[in-house]
């Protein structure tokens, strides 16, 4: 039963699993001293918590949903719903992260396409989604967690941070747009309808209906999360410091909803934390930090897409950011290294176990649709940097 529990627990939590093996090795070179106090990124791990449970709180009041459903009401065609859905899932990766965004979308995404009868097609807006999710991110210092990190431990200002980002998204963008239009097009009468719980005819949307009352609970509900988020942001900028906003995060949603502690992903800040420890002692082993930033010198962006496929991208970020200075390419490389394998971006597994809890007898298709859009993209984009690289 034991043996069946930590299995399990390894499935599911394996980059946890992997960081604490290697920090926890790495104590038998460097014993532990006050010197690992200055390892953790502070401000890093309390921008996550943040952040995590600012889109947790939205998350529970179905925002995300509620805006989808909105906007779906107004396509009329099996282009327009697959356009809308993987834009959503583009520009909302922006502020929630590519794994809420794709938490909350891909369930909708299989649920949507089956009620409008066009399953044939769920694969690869699924896969074009994930792809969105993980490109879309790149775009701000909030969108993904090495965005987070590296923003945070650079130093980096908002102009060097799009410098090294927005050319690659705005690519992202117009392939995502070409790989949707080059799609068939069929109207799709009446889908619109089959995404409400009722005819949209009976809803009565005045204050004091049912509907009224529940959209007037959301949109009051909604108003501590603004503010927390607000507070982030400020943050991020470095106009507030990361104390006053983890201190006022934690005590506010402690008030407003302290369900939400439990719904938060501890073991993505534990994993943080062990490659702390685990990248710190490295770098008090001479012979291995000498190696390391000779190996990566001027290698960044093209060493933080390899690492990734084999790692993913938010460990590539934190294991490699400890050797180098040159924080742009690198920032640049873990974000293209998204794309590749499955597990280059943690967040795709998401998509696909969802996609494979659907279509269990499809995991297989599901592979191999989405290594082939994925490569594509990544070998166009890696393209573009040595295009940019030569410009610049």
């Amino acid at each position: 039963m034991l043996r069946e529990r930590l299995k399990e627990f390894w499935k599911k939590e394996t980059v946890f699993c992997i960081s604490f093996l290697l920090a926890a090795a790495s104590l038998l070179a460097v014993p532990v001293d006050r010197g690992y106090l200055a390892y953790p990124d502070y401000r890093t791990l309390a921008l996550l918590f943040c952040l995590m449970m600012v889109v947790a709180g939205f998350q529970s009041l179905g925002i995300f949903t509620l805006l989808g459903k909105l906007l779906l009401r107004k396509a009329g065609s099996s282009r327009g719903i697959s356009i809308l859905l993987v834009l959503l899932c583009f520009f909302c990766s922006m502020i929630i992260t590519n794994d809420v965004t794709l938490i909350t979308f891909v369930p909708f995404t299989l649920l949507v396409f089956r009620m409008v009868h066009r399953e044939d097609r769920v694969l690869k807006i699924v896969v074009l989604e994930t792809i969105a999710a993980n490109l879309g991110s790149m775009a701000t210092p909030i969108g993904n967690p090495q965005n987070i990190y590296l923003h945070s431990v650079s130093g980096m200002g908002m102009k060097a941070f799009l410098l090294a980002v927005l050319p690659y998204a705005g690519i992202s963008l117009v392939l995502l747009l070409v790989a949707l239009f080059v799609e068939k097009d069929e109207p799709l009468a009446g889908a619109a309808d089959g995404l409400e719980d009722k005819p949209s005819g009976s809803q009565d949307k005045s204050p004091g209906s049912q509907d009224g009352i529940a959209m007037r609970r959301m949109l009051t509900g909604v108003v501590p999360y603004l503010l927390l988020l607000l507070l982030s942001l400020l943050v991020v900028f470095r106009i507030l410091p990361y104390g006053v906003a983890l201190i006022v995060t934690a005590v506010v949603v402690f008030v407003v909803n302290r369900r939400l502690y439990r719904s938060l992903d501890w073991f993505l800040l534990l994993t943080f934390l062990c490659f702390f420890i685990f990248i710190g002692n490295m770098k008090r082993i001479p012979e291995v930090s000498d190696f390391l930033m000779t190996v990566l010198e001027g290698r960044e962006l093209w060493l933080g897409i390899l690492v990734s496929q084999v790692i993913s991208n938010v460990p590539a970020a934190i294991l490699l950011s400890g050797f180098t200075d040159h924080f742009a390419p690198l920032l640049t490389g873990v974000n293209l290294g998204g794309l590749g394998t499955l597990i280059a971006s943690l967040a795709s597994l998401i998509s696909f176990r969802f996609y494979a809890r659907e279509y269990p007898d499809q995991k297989g298709k599901f592979l191999g649709v989405f290594t082939l859009w994925n490569v594509g993209f990544l070998l166009i984009l890696m393209a573009a940097a040595v295009a940019i690289g030569r410009v610049l």
